[in-house]
C-alpha cells in the first residue's frame, strides 16, 4: 500500500519534494528537538493522486489521515471532537515552493457548538473558547466554502459599535456568542440552507479538500506561470495541533525573520501580538510590536526565543522567515523556511553568510533569483506611495521597472513633451520602428495590442525602459487623445503611473525610487563570471546601449538589429528612395548614399566595444515598413523622386502582405535585391578596418544572414557578401578576418542544421520567430487566446517569454548537434528574447550552446543563471 500520509517525526528536511516545503521544515525541527506542535503531512503525491482521481480523495488516502489523526490524539491526550476535552488543529497547505496565493491557514478546527462549551470549562476562560470558535467559522466559510470574509467583517464591526469598544479582544464571552449565531446565518444563507458542519471529520476533510483545490486556483496557476513551477508537483496538507496565542496577557503570535528581508541587515526583525491568533497580526486590525519588545512582555520567552532562532539559521544556513506562538508563557513554532527577500537582501544576506563562514561562494551564487536582480537595474515605486495609488488595470509585464508621467498618443508629441522637461508615458495602440524616438523620450509605455516579444516590448527592455503590452481592456481614441480603462477616462496630459515588472497600471503620478548598486552586486557577478561556462553577449543596436551592456558585464554584441538604423529623420527618405527605385542603377544610387551612415554606425560601435565580437545581421523586417503613411511624407518623396503622388501610392500599396512576418523579408529581401546586402557588408567592412587601423582593436567582424531555410539560399547571398568583402579588403589592402553565418529562426533551417553548417561558420537561434513559426501563431496576437490556454492547463507559460523545451528545445537541440557533425568548431548562440530568462538560459548551457545574447539590462540576470546552471549542472 502507498504511504500518503506522514508524521512529522517520520520525515526530514531532504523530503521537501513529498512533504512540500513546510512538511519538510517541520520534520526537520522535530528532528532538532525544537518545541513543535505535533501533526503529519498529507504528501503531493495524494494531491496529484485527487486531481487524476476526478477530484475526489480516495478512501485509502482518507483512512491514513484518520490514522494519523489517532496516533495525534494519543500523544495529546485528547480526542479529536470530544465534548469535554477536545483536540483541535490548523489546516495549511504547503507546496514545494513557496507560494503566496495559495490556500490561507484555518485554525481551531474540530470545534462545534457541543464541544465549544466543554473548551470554555476545560480551560476555565469561556472568553477565549468562544473566540476560538467564531475565528473557525469565519475561516472555514471564507477559506473552505469562499463565503467572502467581508460578511463576518461587516458584523464584527456592528458587533462593537453597538457595545462602544474599539477593539476585538474587548468583546465578551456573551458578545461572541452572538457573533456565532450571526456567523452561523450568514453561512447558513450563502450555502443555500445548509447549516455550518458539526463532525470534526467532516470539516477536517472538507478542509484538505480545499487545500488541494486551492493548488489550481487562479492566483496560484498565474505565479506558477510567472515563477516557472509546473502545475503537476501538487501541494501538501500539514495538520498540525492547535496552540493558542489569544489565551490572555502572557499567550501571543507573531512572525520574524533572522535578518532584515529588505536590506539584508543583520539582526532579527519581526513583529507580535499579544492574545492573538496568526491572522491578527497580518490583518492589521491591531497594531503589532516590534519582536524585541517581547523582551520585556515576556523576558523567558523571548530569551528561548532568539536561540531557536539562531539556531534554526546556523542549521539552514540561510535567512529563515518563523512564525510562533506563545501560550500561557509556553513557546512554539510554527514552521520556519528560508525567507523571501528583495534582490538588494539577497545579494547583502548571500556576501554576509560567506564572510560567516556558513556557505561557499557557489553556494550564495545559488541564493539569489536570477530573476530579481531586475529590481536592481531599474526604478521601482516609493513603497508608501503604492499603497496610496489606485489599480486601474493590468496587463503583460513587457519591460521591468516603474514609471511614471503625462499620457502622450504620439512619438511626436512624446518627445516634444520630453524636450520641455515633462516626464512622458507613451501610449499607442501598438508601436512600429517609426515610433523610436518617442519611445526613447518616454519613461513608460503602454500599448493595447501586442505580447511579452512585441515591437514594443523588445525595444523598450532594450533601452531599459518600462513597458506594459497588450491591455485589450484600453478602449483608446488616438484622434480625441484620450483612453478609457477600468471607470476612468484619461486624456492627454493626465497622469498615470506603469510597474513594467507587475503589469499594473496605476492612475496619477506615483513617486519612484531610483535603482542603486551596492559594492556586493560586483562581488557576486565575478563569482558568477568565474563559475559559469556560457558566454554573454547583448542585443544592441546603439552605442550608448552596447555601452550600457558591457557595464553590466557583456562579452559582445550577439544581435545588432541594422533596421533600427535607417529610421532616423535623415536616413529615412533615402531607405525610401531605394524602395521606390525601379533599377538596379537607382537603387545603389540610393543606397550609396546610406553607407556613410550605415559605417558611422557600426564604426561607433565597434569602437564601444573595443574589440568584443560584434554580430550585424542584415537587414530584416519586409519593405513595407519603411513606407511612409503620412500624405506629407508621400508628397515630400514624390517631388524628391520626380514622380507623382499617385505613384508613390501605388507603389506602397504594392508592398503590402497578407503575411508579412513571413513574406518578403530577411534573406528573401537580399535575393530580390543583393544591392542591399553589398551596401551593408561595404559598410561593415569598412567600418571594421577603419577602426581596427585607427584604435588598433582586434576586429573580427561577424555577418548574421537573416530567416534562411534553404542552404542554396544562403550561399547565394553568402557569395554577395563574400565578393564585396573581399573586394573591400583589395581596396583598403587590409588581410581582416570575417565570419559569415545565418540566424536559425525558421523550423526547417532546424531541421536542415547539417546542410546549412556547410555554409554558415555560425548559428544564432532567433527563437522569437523559431517560436512563432514553431507554434504556428503570431506572438503579437497569442496574447488574445493564451489565457483561455493557461486555464484549460493546455500551457503553462508564455512560449515567447520562456523557450518551449519540449518543442521549440527540441528543434534548437537538433540543430546544435547536427551543426557540429558538420562544423565541429561552429560558434552557437540564442539571441531571441528567451536569451535573458533563467530557465533558458540552464537550457542553452545543457545543450552546449557557446553564448546566450540578451537586452542590456538582462546581462546580469543572464551572467548569474549561466553560473547557476554550471553548477547546478556539474
Amino acid at each position: 500500500m502507498a504511504k500518503w500520509v506522514y508524521l512529522f517525526k517520520e520525515g526530514n528536511a531532504d523530503m521537501r519534494n513529498l512533504l512540500g516545503g513546510k512538511g519538510a521544515n517541520l520534520a526537520e525541527m522535530t528532528n532538532l528537538g525544537l518545541p513543535i506542535p505535533q501533526g503529519f503531512t498529507v504528501t503531493t503525491e495524494a494531491c496529484t493522486d485527487y486531481y487524476n482521481s476526478g477530484k475526489v480523495i480516495t478512501d485509502e488516502i482518507q483512512g491514513q489521515i484518520f490514522e494519523a489523526l489517532k496516533w495525534l490524539e494519543q500523544e495529546n491526550g485528547r480526542t479529536f471532537g470530544d465534548t469535554e476535552n477536545p483536540l483541535l488543529v490548523s489546516v495549511r497547505s504547503g507546496a514545494r515552493a513557496s507560494m503566496p496565493g495559495m490556500m490561507d491557514t484555518i485554525l481551531n478546527l474540530g470545534l462545534n457548538d457541543v464541544s465549544v462549551e466543554g473548551f470554555a470549562k476545560k480551560t476555565g476562560n469561556p472568553r477565549f473558547a468562544y473566540d476560538s470558535y467564531r475565528r473557525f467559522i469565519q475561516m472555514f466559510s471564507d477559506v473552505v466554502m469562499e463565503v467572502p470574509k467581508s460578511f463576518f467583517e461587516k458584523i464584527i464591526d456592528e458587533v462593537k459599535e453597538a457595545k462602544g469598544v474599539k477593539y476585538d479582544t474587548e468583546l465578551t464571552a456573551e458578545d461572541l456568542k452572538e457573533l456565532i449565531k450571526r456567523f452561523k446565518e450568514v453561512y447558513k444563507n450563502a450555502m443555500n440552507g445548509e447549516e455550518f458542519p458539526q463532525d470534526p471529520k467532516v470539516q477536517l476533510m472538507e478542509a484538505v479538500k480545499a487545500v488541494f483545490r486551492s493548488w489550481d486556483n487562479p492566483r496560484a496557476i498565474v505565479y506558477r506561470r510567472m515563477n516557472d513551477i509546473p502545475g503537476d508537483w501538487g501541494t501538501a496538507v500539514n495538520v498540525q495541533t492547535m496552540v493558542f496565542g489569544n489565551m490572555g496577557d502572557t499567550s501571543g503570535t507573531g512572525v520574524a525573520f533572522t535578518r532584515n528581508p529588505s536590506t539584508g541587515a543583520k539582526g532579527i526583525y519581526g513583529e507580535y501580538l499579544i492574545n492573538a491568533q496568526g491572522e491578527d497580526v497580518v490583518a492589521g486590525v491591531r497594531t503589532p510590536q516590534p519582536i524585541t519588545k517581547l523582551a520585556e512582555d515576556l523576558p523567558e520567552c523571548y530569551k528561548e526565543f532568539m536561540a531557536i532562532a539562531n539556531k534554526l539559521e546556523d542549521h539552514y544556513r540561510d535567512m529563515q522567515d518563523m512564525e510562533f506562538t506563545i501560550q500561557e508563557g509556553k513557546l512554539y513554532f510554527l514552521q520556519t523556511r528560508n525567507g523571501k527577500r528583495t534582490a538588494p537582501a539577497a545579494i547583502q544576506i548571500a556576501c554576509d553568510l560567506v564572510d560567516e563562514g556558513k556557505i561557499t561562494p557557489e553556494e550564495a551564487i545559488c541564493r539569489i533569483e536570477a530573476k530579481s536582480l531586475d529590481q536592481l537595474l531599474h526604478p521601482t515605486f516609493d513603497a508608501a506611495a503604492l499603497k496610496a495609488g489606485k489599480v486601474i488595470g493590468s496587463a503583460l509585464p513587457a519591460s521591468p521597472g516603474a514609471a511614471a508621467g503625462k499620457v502622450y498618443f504620439t512619438a511626436e508629441e512624446a518627445k516634444a513633451a520630453h524636450e520641455k522637461g515633462e516626464r512622458v508615458i507613451l501610449v499607442r495602440l501598438e508601436t512600429s520602428p517609426e515610433d523610436i524616438e518617442g519611445m526613447h523620450a518616454s519613461q513608460g509605455i503602454l500599448t493595447v495590442r501586442g505580447g511579452m516579444t512585441s515591437h514594443a516590448a523588445v525595444v523598450a527592455r532594450g533601452m531599459g525602459t518600462a513597458c506594459v503590452s497588450g491591455c485589450g481592456d484600453i478602449k483608446i481614441d488616438e484622434e480625441a487623445k484620450k483612453f478609457e480603462l477600468g471607470g476612468e477616462t484619461i486624456v492627454e496630459g493626465d497622469y498615470i503611473s506603469l510597474d513594467g515588472s507587475t503589469g499594473k497600471i496605476y492612475l496619477g503620478d506615483i513617486k519612484t525610487v531610483e535603482a542603486s548598486v551596492s559594492g556586493n552586486f560586483g562581488r557576486i557577478m565575478a563569482w558568477a563570471d568565474q563559475f559559469r561556462k556560457l558566454q554573454v553577449r547583448t542585443n544592441a543596436d546603439t552605442p550608448a546601449d552596447a555601452a550600457n551592456a558591457v557595464k553590466l558585464g557583456a562579452e559582445g554584441i550577439g544581435l545588432c538589429r541594422t533596421e533600427h538604423m535607417f529610421f532616423d529623420a535623415e536616413r529615412i527618405p533615402k531607405i525610401r528612395k531605394m524602395i521606390l527605385s525601379k533599377t538596379v542603377e537607382a537603387r545603389e544610387e540610393a543606397l550609396n548614399e546610406l553607407i556613410p551612415f550605415q559605417k558611422g554606425d557600426f564604426k561607433a560601435l565597434y569602437e564601444t566595444l573595443e574589440g568584443k565580437p560584434v554580430t550585424i545581421r542584415f537587414l530584416d523586417p519586409p519593405l513595407h515598413e519603411f513606407v511612409p503613411t503620412d500624405i506629407e511624407d508621400i508628397k515630400a518623396l514624390a517631388a524628391d523622386m520626380n514622380l507623382t503622388v499617385e505613384e508613390v501610392k501605388a507603389t506602397c500599396d504594392s508592398l503590402h502582405e497578407f503575411n508579412p512576418m513571413m513574406g518578403h523579408r530577411g534573406c528573401r529581401l537580399a535575393v530580390t535585391y543583393p544591392e542591399i546586402a553589398k551596401m551593408q557588408t561595404r559598410a561593415v567592412m569598412e567600418a571594421a578596418i577603419e577602426v581596427k587601423e585607427e584604435k588598433g582593436y582586434d576586429i573580427v567582424p561577424e555577418i548574421m544572414i537573416p530567416l534562411v531555410g534553404e542552404k542554396k539560399e544562403l550561399k547565394f547571398v553568402k557569395d554577395v557578401v563574400v565578393e564585396t568583402a573581399e573586394q573591400v579588403k583589395k581596396e583598403k589592402n587590409s588581410d581582416i578576418q570575417y565570419h559569415i553565418g545565418t540566424m536559425i529562426e525558421i523550423p526547417r533551417a532546424a531541421l536542415l542544421a547539417d546542410e546549412i553548417a556547410e555554409e554558415a561558420e555560425f548559428f544564432s537561434f532567433g527563437t522569437n520567430d523559431l517560436t512563432q513559426m514553431t507554434f504556428g501563431f503570431s506572438r503579437d496576437d497569442a496574447g488574445k487566446f493564451l489565457d483561455a490556454y493557461y486555464k484549460a492547463k493546455i500551457y503553462e507559460s508564455d512560449p515567447f517569454a520562456r523557450l518551449d523545451q519540449n518543442g521549440v528545445g527540441k528543434l534548437v537541440k537538433m540543430a546544435a548537434e547536427n551543426g557540429r557533425k558538420t562544423r565541429p568548431n561552429i560558434k552557437l548562440g540564442i539571441c531571441g528574447e528567451h536569451g535573458g530568462d533563467p530557465s533558458t538560459v540552464e537550457f542553452c548551457h545543457k545543450v552546449g550552446l557557446t553564448y546566450v545574447s540578451c537586452s542590456p539590462f538582462r546581462v546580469p540576470i543572464a551572467r548569474l543563471a549561466a553560473a547557476q546552471a554550471a553548477l547546478n549542472n556539474k
